[in-house]
């Protein structure tokens, strides 16, 4: 019996020190992930997404100072289910797919939130060329590997809507952005 609790008392010791180390993370291949990007066209809301992303996420709870996230999304990947706004999006006026096929979430500091398993990432977003400071709120669930999160940009100060597309009058200037992925575990 006293054999057993002890190793009982072990297997827990090991089980919280791992659960409390630095992990790192990325996005599980297949699964239920999806980031996807909703404006507005004539004031009816518009929904895109991409396709083709990843996601590294580094995180020890004990160390807040060396928690990081990093997204990188292959803007070519972006799809609004219909192949004439595929095709007009892929131009210079809007994301410029040739010159700038890809975009950047870079984060080095990760802050707790308000909120069970919240959290907010400070970093900076890099699309079309253009490099803004950005927060992102998510939510982080260790133990279904699963983080989500929305935020709300505009498109105008990435240069994205050029031409006679600028004004917002058609399109509007905000975009939500919305993503829900599975992570794996690096070993």
């Amino acid at each position: 019996m006293q054999k057993a609790v002890c190793c009982l008392a072990a297997l827990l010791t090991t089980l919280c020190a791992t659960a409390a180390h630095a992990t790192s993370w990325e996005l599980k291949p297949g699964g239920d992930n999806r980031l996807e990007f909703t404006t507005t066209f004539e004031q009816t809301p518009v929904t895109g997404v991409f396709k083709d992303f990843r996601v590294r996420f580094d995180f020890d709870p004990q160390k807040p100072g060396s928690n990081k996230l990093n997204v990188s999304i292959r803007i070519s990947s972006a799809d609004m289910a219909n192949a004439d706004i595929n095709q007009a999006i892929a131009g210079k006026d809007w994301f410029d797919f040739v010159r700038y096929p890809e975009a950047v979430f870079d984060a080095g500091e990760i802050l707790d939130a308000p909120g069970a398993a919240r959290y907010l990432a400070r970093g900076t977003l890099e699309l079309k060329g253009r490099r803004q400071p950005l927060v992102l709120p998510f939510s982080w669930k260790p133990e279904e590997r699963r983080m989500e999160g929305e935020f709300v940009t505009r498109r105008s100060i990435f240069d994205i809507g050029t031409g006679e597309w600028k004004s917002s009058d058609a399109v509007g200037d905000a975009v939500t952005v919305r993503f829900r992925v599975q992570l794996r575990e690096l070993p």
